[in-house]
């Protein structure tokens, strides 16, 4: 599923004929994975007086006379803070900020490796969403965008909400909504493959954390009509008690046979099994979908049902691993989706930025020669995907009229 979603050291597979050890592992990491160069010389006098002062204070005061030019003279405009708290790291869970910085660490270097982004990890020693709302408020001069990465649900979603509200920039929270727009350009394709509508798919969503609620919510914005969910009490419905409020939303806009029950349950005679809790699911299960199932078993490293398995009840299969066809993953997304919006000057990142990334990624995989059950996104190292994603995002941001239009002026002068 996610590019950051699992104990990577454990259970690893082999890559281009040799296992990754955990020496390479540990060397690739010290020191860190960044680093910051100036792109100006600082060789002389003359290039300290015109980078540094006096000739800095010119830049300052113009930018003191009119804010937009941050995005010409600073690196703001194109600036990502990646934040964490620490507490839903991988398949770690809760190991605490410091140690989350390695997955921070890898994600700016994936938003630089993709999209040619620059950013900050920034790790927060607190769980509390007023402390952690309020210190990103503080920090918004000082970056243009914030990538929300491994925070639990369900204050994951309260976070981002208020974040959203708060800040006149991009913010997104990778782990629902990354993993939300491949899921669709892969559920896109799957249903071109098998000559079939979206809409007449019946979806069976198993977890209802960040990322399951964010596939179903996607899922029913591009047209699915029958979705039903499940946590770990099982089916997601009107008449259950004790859930939080995102599942009492979720209720009220999925299910609408009013499926009760269990995932044996749910899936018997289902058309799509998505995959996004962990959990073991037995082949029986599977076998109980239609004719002509999709199955998506996103859980790393170990699916919730071996692939080859599944591929005997369904006619396509997608993995969140590198070594099987059909890997749902979030760089697919993430650095595109941020770079449009940064090249924009969006204030956010709507609904339609989104279903815009996910039309842009499927429809690279379905101009591919090999196109099919075993090709339904393009792999997660194609230079084609993040340039394509952006200039999708950036379009719909301008459709929507979400564009900070002096600012995207500005920065469009610099480039």
């Amino acid at each position: 599923m996610s590019d950051a979603n699992a104990d990577t050291t454990s259970n690893q597979p082999s890559l281009d004929g040799r296992d990754i050890t955990e020496e390479e592992v540990f060397t690739a990491h010290e020191g860190g994975k960044l680093s910051i160069a100036p792109t100006v010389g600082l060789a002389g006098r003359r290039d300290l007086a015109i980078a540094y002062t006096p000739g800095v204070a010119k830049v300052c005061r113009a930018i003191a006379d009119d804010k937009a030019l941050t995005a010409r003279y600073t690196w703001t405009h194109r600036l990502v803070a990646v934040v964490s708290d620490g507490t839903a790291v991988l398949g770690l869970g809760d190991i605490g900020p410091r140690a989350s910085l390695p997955v921070m660490e890898g994600k700016s270097a994936l938003f630089k490796a993709f999209a040619d982004l620059d950013s900050i990890p920034l790790v927060l020693e607190t769980t509390d969403v007023d402390e952690i709302v309020e210190t990103l408020v503080h920090l918004r001069p000082s970056f243009g965008a914030v990538n929300l990465e491994d925070i639990a649900a369900p204050r994951c979603f309260e976070i981002e909400r208020r974040l959203v509200e708060a800040l006149d920039c991009p913010v997104m929270h990778d782990d629902q909504h990354g993993t939300a727009i491949v899921v669709l350009a892969a559920l896109r394709n799957a249903a071109r493959v098998l000559d079939r509508d979206l809409a007449s798919l019946k979806v069976v969503v198993s977890g209802a954390g960040a990322s399951g609620v964010a596939c179903a919510k996607i899922l029913l914005s591009a047209g699915a009509s029958d979705v039903v969910v499940l946590d770990s009490r099982g089916v997601i419905h009107e008449s259950r008690e004790r859930m939080n409020v995102e599942k009492i939303a979720l209720a009220e806009q999925t299910n609408p046979r009013g499926v009760r029950g269990d995932l044996a349950d749910a899936v018997a005679g289902s058309d799509v099994f998505l995959g996004l809790s962990g959990s073991t699911v037995p082949e029986s299960v599977i076998a109980s979908m239609a004719d002509g199932g999709v199955v998506f078993a996103l859980s790393n490293p170990d699916p919730e049902i071996d692939p080859a398995v599944a591929r005997k009840h369904a006619a396509v299969v997608a993995t969140g691993r590198s070594d099987y066809p059909n890997q749902i993953n979030n760089v697919l997304a993430f650095p595109g989706v941020f770079a449009g919006a940064l090249d924009a000057a969006a204030r956010r990142i709507t609904e339609a930025m989104k279903l815009a990334a996910a039309d842009a990624i499927a429809d690279i995989a379905a101009g591919d020669e090999e196109f099919g059950a075993d090709h339904i996104v393009p792999s997660a190292l194609d230079p084609r995907v993040a340039p394509a994603v952006a200039a999708a995002v950036a379009q719909a941001a301008a459709d929507e009229g979400v564009v900070r239009r002096h600012v995207a002026e500005v920065a469009a002068e610099h480039h």
